[in-house]
Formats: structure tokens, C-alpha cells, sequence
């Protein structure tokens, strides 16, 4: 099965097609969501906090986001792999950018690189697209940028709505064939989402975007501590994980674990067509 491209994600838009993308940090949770048929996967420099237990995204490196990308790259075979910029990467100069943004399709598999930023990051953008590079651009509530926005608020409320459309807008100028819509009153982004010719991923950014994003983990419930209101969990995982590790941990300490079933005996098998269980196929 083929991968989707630029082209189909831009068609979607254009067909009034929903695009369904979620971020995602390893190979098994990749292939879990490219059996369900999401369109765009994710690496995103979210993994600092959601994987390395930082509380921000500003510690993520490119070879961090490197190796994350191969990993989930390996379980795709329907969705289309983009990957997160991480801090200083792509702020310091477009051909800086465009190097970070070169290793990151030749060392990774990625099939596009995002960048937060509106019209500061425009000239980033257009380097990087000027090389044939796919670009998703994201606007509104920029991680990245937590600490000169003052912590993780809702940006363009009131008059500050004018300048989120014209980052979306110079993102969309600069060559970007999707942008995310991180933050936003949902009529802001509504309104964006009008105005682009190019499709719109929302997250916290209300229901009339092009598309949505979400991280697999909350989504999963993995972190019910994890309580913003954009989210909606479709499982609660954490209890399911915790219950059955405590069930296990039962087990080993009480004796009943592992049981014949579970353990190798010492007798040579007559040949048979029946699977070998002998085969250990992982050992750690």
C-alpha cells in the first residue's frame, strides 16, 4: 500500500474530506494507527514531555526526533510521516533550517518536517519548500515558544486574531501545503480555515478545521492526570496497563507465574507439522 502524499492530503481539502492525523513516538504504536487507517502520523517534539518526562518541548533534539521518526517510520505503510523541527533547528537562519530539514527526510523516512511560527518563520518555510521539501506550518499556541507566551494559554483572543491569520496566511505564502491550528477560539479558526486555500489541522481549535491532530497517549487515556479540555480519551489505557501489571506481579510473587503453560519442558518432540514452540522469537 502506498504512502499518502502532499497531493492526496491537499485533494481532501478540496473534496471537504476530513484529515485524520495523531502523533505518535514508536514503531508499535505506529503500525497500531496505521491499521486504523489515520491519514498523517506525527513525530512531534511533544515526545519531550510525553516520552523524556520534561516539562516542555524546548530539550528536544533533532537527533531525538530522528530516531523517534525512524522508529514509527518502520510501522507506516499507509499513513504520511511528518516530523516535528525542534527548537533552534530551523530559528537561527533558512539555511540552517533547510540542513536540519534535509537530514530529517534523508535520516528519518519522513515525508514532510513541521515548523512552528507565522511570518517569522516564513523565510524558513520558503527555503525549505524552494528544495522540495513538504512543509506543515503551525500557528496559534507554539510550544516552542511557551515561555514568551507565558505558559500554555489560548492565543488569539480578541484583537490578536488579526495576527494569527496572517502568520496562517504567511505560512500558507511561504509554501506550506497544511498548517496546524494550535489554541484558537474555534471561530478564529473557523474563519482561518475559510480564508486558506491550504488544509487546516486543529488541536484545541474547535470543530471547523480541514483536519485534527491528537497525541496517541491522550487520547488513550494513558495519563488520566493529563486533563486539557481539547482532549476527548476514547479508552482509559492507565487503568487497563496498571491492573495488568499489578495482575502479573501477583503472580510472580505468589508462585503462579510462569506455570507449565508458560515454561519449556525437557523432552524432544517427535517431528510434526504443528508451529515450533520451542522458537524463542524475542529474548531480553
Amino acid at each position: 500500500m502506498a504512502r499518502l502524499t502532499v497531493l492526496d492530503l491537499l485533494r481532501k481539502k478540496t473534496d471537504n474530506e476530513k484529515i485524520v492525523m495523531v502523533t505518535a513516538y514508536d514503531y508499535t504504536m505506529a503500525r497500531l494507527v496505521d491499521t486504523a487507517g489515520v491519514d498523517m502520523v506525527l513525530v512531534g517534539d511533544s515526545l519531550g514531555m510525553v516520552v523524556q518526562g520534561h516539562d516542555s518541548t524546548l530539550p528536544v533534539t533533532l537527533d531525538d526526533i530522528l530516531y523517534h521518526t525512524r522508529a514509527v517510520g518502520r510501522g507506516l505503510s499507509r499513513a504520511h510521516l511528518t516530523a516535528d523541527m525542534p527548537f533552534l533547528s530551523y530559528q537561527v537562519s533558512p539555511e540552517d533550517a533547510l540542513r536540519a530539514a534535509g537530514r530529517l527526510l534523508k535520516e528519518s523516512g519522513a515525508q514532510s518536517v513541521k515548523l512552528e511560527g507565522g511570518e517569522r518563520t516564513a523565510p524558513a518555510i520558503a527555503r525549505i519548500v524552494e528544495a522540495g521539501i513538504p512543509v506543515v506550518g503551525h500557528v496559534g499556541l507554539t510550544p516552542q515558544s511557551v515561555h514568551a507566551m507565558g505558559g500554555f494559554k489560548v492565543q488569539g483572543k480578541g484583537s490578536e486574531g488579526d495576527r494569527v491569520l496572517r502568520d496562517a496566511l504567511a505560512v500558507q505564502e511561504a509554501g506550506a501545503f497544511c498548517v496546524v491550528l494550535e489554541g484558537l477560539p474555534a471561530k478564529l479558526a473557523a474563519r482561518i480555515t475559510a480564508e486558506l486555500q491550504i488544509p487546516t489541522i486543529g488541536i484545541g481549535a474547535g470543530p471547523s478545521c480541514d483536519g485534527q491532530v491528537l497525541v496517541c497517549n491522550d487520547l488513550l487515556g494513558l495519563d488520566l492526570s493529563f486533563k486539557p479540555r481539547f482532549v476527548k480519551r476514547y479508552a482509559e489505557l492507565q487503568h487497563t496497563v496498571v491492573g495488568a501489571v499489578q495482575a502479573y506481579a501477583a503472580e510472580v510473587r505468589g508462585g503462579a507465574f510462569p506455570d507449565a503453560d508458560h515454561s519449556f519442558g525437557m523432552r524432544k518432540r517427535a517431528v510434526s507439522s504443528e508451529p515450533d514452540e520451542d522458537r524463542i522469537v524475542k529474548l531480553y
